[in-house]
């Protein structure tokens, strides 16, 4: 038979502000933490221990993965500040409606395959120009919103390597020509030299950037600089690159995991490039027969980012992909309460936290900090339930990589 525990409360005696100190009695021993406290009454040998007391649960331990920071092909800081690769802009498109709160912009960055990244990587982009005391601008860090292949790399049909085997050919197909003695015409030229370059879009990496405009405590409008000087490329345009750079929110390695998406406005970018890779995309190495459920949240209708997308991505694969927004200027729930993500997420709470106990279930964050606490609210009462310190289980998660955020 299973020992019971149970947590016995007592008030502090130095400081009304201090916490109640709880005491977990034991066959063996009495020790003290805090713990929630649930009133019941616990009985041990036949007398009553205490009437003001709780039965704890373990949180449920968690299995040892590998860890996919460990994938010696995840590349990092390949270009930085002082060398930075230069891109060139090859489309800048406005995904937003014109009545929604703020501007936010799709682009796409050639790269001729020498940033590689993975998907829930970030890169640098440094703006032109220099700062007020004469120096060149620091870079901004963006989240990438394509998948490793990027917008324009479809492996349905051919692979990159494919790609860059004809665009090299190519080339080498007019050094031979000009070699023999043969001039070619300037249309010629031109034809080979467009042809090359709309090969080239299929090695590129793409942002998704809300453009940041504010009036400050004077008056003054405010213009932020990296995000405006990227919303107004224009294609042909150059653009510094650094990275790529980061771990935390790279994809699990596992196909038959489930992966449940949390993003808030422009924290969908990482999302994107998952969601491509699991439903746009065919590998031979990766087939992905898990679940994939994204909660995206955002003020208003006219802000759904990449929505076509995501209800085509769902209207193919209605038994691996759950899509849900929450929009809070216009949406509200039983209680009449805004729409945030937290609040759709309360809709499914126990369906989550059932999820959430699962080993193979992986938490992904991505978009402005206040939602964190917001969602931590949720699971705090769902983890209390069961009678499982949500900080403690939270940590476990952390550490088995199934919790992971990106949050600013």
């Amino acid at each position: 038979m299973a020992a019971v525990t149970a947590a016995v409360t007592f008030p502090s005696t130095k400081s009304t502000s201090l916490p109640a100190r709880t005491s977990i009695v034991s066959p063996d021993r009495i020790t003290f933490k805090k713990v929630p406290v649930y009133y019941r009454d616990v009985c041990s040998g036949g007398r009553v221990v205490s009437v003001r007391a709780q039965v704890t649960t373990e949180a449920p331990a968690k299995v040892v993965k590998e860890s996919k920071k460990n994938d010696e092909g995840v590349v990092v800081n390949k270009f930085r500040p002082i060398n930075p690769y230069i891109g060139r802009c090859l489309l800048n498109t406005k995904i937003t409606g014109d009545d929604a709160p703020g501007e936010t912009w799709h682009m796409v960055f050639s790269t001729e395959g020498e940033v590689p990244y993975r998907e829930g990587q970030s890169i640098g982009v440094i703006p032109d120009g220099v700062d007020k005391n004469g120096k060149p601008h620091k870079l901004r860090l963006y989240s990438i919103a394509s998948s490793a292949l990027g917008d324009f790399g479809d492996s349905k049909t051919v692979s990159l390597l494919f790609y860059y085997h004809i665009i090299i050919h190519i080339h080498f197909l007019s050094c031979w020509i000009y070699r023999l003695g043969f001039e070619l015409s300037q249309s010629t030229s031109h034809l080979i030299s467009m042809f090359c370059i709309h090969l080239n879009v299929f090695l590129q990496v793409s942002l998704c950037v809300k453009r940041l405009v504010y009036t400050n405590e004077k008056g003054e409008l405010v213009k932020g600089v990296c995000s405006n000087f990227l919303c107004d490329l224009k294609p042909g345009a150059e653009v510094k690159i650094t990275g790529p750079v980061g771990k935390e929110m790279l994809m699990p390695k596992d196909p038959n995991a489930t992966i449940i998406m949390l993003a808030t406005g422009t924290g969908i970018a990482p999302f994107r490039s998952f969601l491509w890779k699991m439903f746009f995309e065919k590998h031979d190495d990766y087939k992905f027969n898990g679940l994939a459920w994204l909660f995206l949240g955002v003020p208003t209708s006219s802000s759904l980012l990449y929505k076509e997308e995501f209800e085509k991505m769902k209207e193919k694969n209605p038994e691996n992909f759950r899509l849900d927004f929450a929009v809070s200027r216009e949406q509200t729930n039983e209680k009449g309460e805004k729409m945030y993500i937290q609040t759709r997420m309360a809709e499914y709470a126990k369906e989550l936290w059932e999820l959430l106990k699962k080993d193979n279930t992986f938490v992904y964050m991505c978009g402005l900090r206040g939602m964190e606490k917001g969602i931590d609210d949720i699971m705090v009462s769902l983890a209390a339930a069961d009678g499982i310190d949500w900080a403690e289980y939270k940590k476990q998660l952390k550490k088995a990589e199934q919790w992971n955020v990106e949050v600013y």
